[in-house]
């Protein structure tokens, strides 16, 4: 099974987003963000063979990045709580083994979360062995289990290169 890790895009500034008095939860995606992220999107399309299953933090940012992504590989998102940036690597396996059917899932989360996720797949320990800049992403293959420390990191790209490798 294949695990493709996708930081969500850039967001507005969290200072001046605080000024607004709305939750950070609730702090969406910049204009810019979402530019680079169809890009990126265009570029996961044609790098990862047929995903079948998208799953997203809860928080506005990475279900808009998720959007991005979804209207390009053509699937649905369902929101997985674990994801957050307080969730556990092991809830968002646990998450993803009652899956079974999905071979190929896309999951879009938030730093340093998604480097501990990676970690955990790794290593079997919730521990950042690297981290990845907004819109970059990482390729794990993941035992059928979904068992931690059972997983190969396949690639990782940044956003620029990702980009970089979107269609012309």
């Amino acid at each position: 099974m294949l695990l493709l890790l996708v930081r969500h895009a850039i967001a507005e500034d969290r200072v001046a987003f605080a000024r607004s008095g709305q939750a950070d939860d609730q702090r969406p995606l910049s204009g810019e963000g979402r530019k680079k992220m169809r890009l990126v999107a265009e570029a996961l399309r044609d790098l990862l063979p047929g995903p079948d299953l998208l799953v997203t933090s809860p928080l506005l940012r990475a279900r808009q990045t998720a959007q991005i992504l979804a209207a390009a590989v053509d699937l649905q998102i369902v929101e997985c709580p674990a994801l957050a940036p307080s969730g556990e690597p092991a809830q968002v396996f646990h998450f993803l083994a009652g899956r079974r059917g999905a071979r190929t899932v896309i999951a879009v989360g938030h730093e340093p979360a998604l480097s501990q996720l990676a970690g955990f797949a790794l290593t079997g320990r919730a521990q950042a062995l690297f981290s990845l800049k907004k819109g970059a992403a990482c390729l794990l293959e993941v035992a059928p289990a979904w068992r931690g420390g059972a997983a190969t990191l396949v690639w990782m790209l940044t956003p620029a290169q990702l980009r970089a490798l979107a269609p012309a």
